[in-house]
């Protein structure tokens, strides 16, 4: 029985580390891809990416002739050009998302499926056939309606859900956001570092009360949104019948 045991734990130990591999080797694969695509719009992307690490690499080179560690300080260097050129990327390969994604149906809320940390999100709450929309979130801050479509549509969506929601919790702030570029409106890529600079104003067990009575009201919003922001081109139509059989 413990040779048994033994082998399976060899075995189990092996697949696992097989799966660990062939991940890493699928977001290898992905990071290329985006690289190549990335690469391909943004002419911009390898100068600034090869600047980065031959601009530190001889800053610290310089550096070190001053104090005679200059071939110590040169590896130092090109290691944190490369983590430059890292950031660089990434940067640029979400501004060029958030770019594609700005203005179109379903944008706010795909944002919002991807916050960092310990928000719960629920989308259309509200929402309209012409793809207009509210979501609601709950975090520290408190509760954050999220609305994005045609101002003169969301306004109104905004204020009944607004009502709504303060009949349930009480004291606690609620805050409204249209996603769009006008004044007064947040744009899509500033959304998540827009919320994330909002006040701590409840703790998580508070969010769990709160989440819990919002809960019944979540059931009653709109109609479900698209898996991701829609292309302009997209057909109205066909999009309201997808939306139907959801």
């Amino acid at each position: 029985m413990a040779n048994g045991k033994g082998k399976e734990s060899t075995e189990a130990k092996a697949a696992a580390k097989a799966a660990r591999r062939q991940a890493s080797k699928e977001r290898r694969s992905q990071l290329w891809q985006a690289f190549q695509m990335q690469r391909k719009e943004d002419k911009l992307l390898l100068p600034l990416m090869i600047g980065a690490v031959v601009g530190l690499a001889v800053v610290f080179f310089l550096v070190g002739l001053i104090f005679g560690i200059e071939w110590f300080l040169l590896p130092v260097g090109i290691l944190l050009g490369v983590l430059a050129a890292f950031i660089i990327f990434g940067r640029r390969v979400q501004k060029s998302v958030y770019g594609k994604a700005d203005g179109q149906a379903g944008a706010a809320a795909w944002a919002l499926d991807n916050l960092q940390g310990s928000w719960r999100v629920t989308n259309a709450i509200a929402g309209t056939t012409q793809l207009d929309a509210v979501h609601r979130v709950i975090g520290r801050p408190g509760i954050i309606l999220v609305a994005e479509g045609a101002p003169q549509r969301v306004k109104s969506l905004l204020a009944q859900e607004k009502k709504k929601t303060a009949r349930l919790v009480g004291d606690t702030p609620i805050y409204d956001i249209i996603v769009g570029n006008d004044e007064g409106q947040i744009p899509l890529s500033q959304l998540q570092k827009y919320m994330a600079k909002l006040p701590k104003n409840i703790d998580t067990k508070r969010m769990d009360t709160i989440e819990s009575r919002l809960a019944a009201l979540g059931t009653r919003g709109g109609p479900a949104m698209p898996k991701g922001p829609i292309p302009g081109g997209a057909k109205m139509k066909g999009v309201q019948r997808t939306m139907r059989r959801r």
